[in-house]
């Protein structure tokens, strides 16, 4: 079953074609939405009314805070140096603030935190912390703005 038994799903969570996703042992909050052909594995944690747009992977290790936008085949990544052989494995964790948006195509490296409001833009690679509000774009991302007055409503 693509949706499996031990995933929690909060009020009004939609997913779009529940036949065409990959979720399990996760969490999802009130009102979020889960497009086609995204994976979320194990302890991964998404907060209320966030957008998950087809194509994307959230692995374990992953958390969304509220109203976070993630685009078109978004990948996050959980180990700094990968291997195959699964004793190898050293998990890192990844923080999305609070109404965050990540670009389509970008890659999140892991072990970083982006801020609330933050941008990441299409097809960038994060390989480094994000400050709140900061509009990062490119490869490797590099900052291109800042917000000069967060506002309340969006979380920063």
């Amino acid at each position: 079953m693509p949706v499996a038994n031990d995933v929690r799903l909060g009020k009004d969570v939609a997913i779009l074609f529940p036949e065409l996703v990959n979720l399990y042992g996760c969490e999802l909050g009130a009102g979020s939405r889960v497009g086609p052909f995204v994976e979320i594995q194990k302890g991964v944690r998404i907060g209320s009314r966030c957008k998950i747009s087809s194509h994307s992977f959230l692995c374990t290790g992953v958390t969304l805070e509220d109203d976070v936008f993630i685009g078109h085949g978004v990948m996050f990544v959980n180990d700094r140096h990968p291997r195959a052989g699964a004793s190898d494995f050293e998990l890192e964790t990844t923080r999305i603030g609070r109404g965050a948006s990540i670009g389509s195509g970008a890659v999140i490296l892991c072990g970083i935190a982006i801020g609330a409001g933050a941008l990441v833009g299409a097809g960038a690679v994060v390989t480094r912390n994000v400050g709140p509000g900061e509009t990062v774009a490119g490869v490797p991302a590099r900052l291109l703005a800042r917000s000069a007055s967060p506002s309340k409503e969006d979380g920063r």
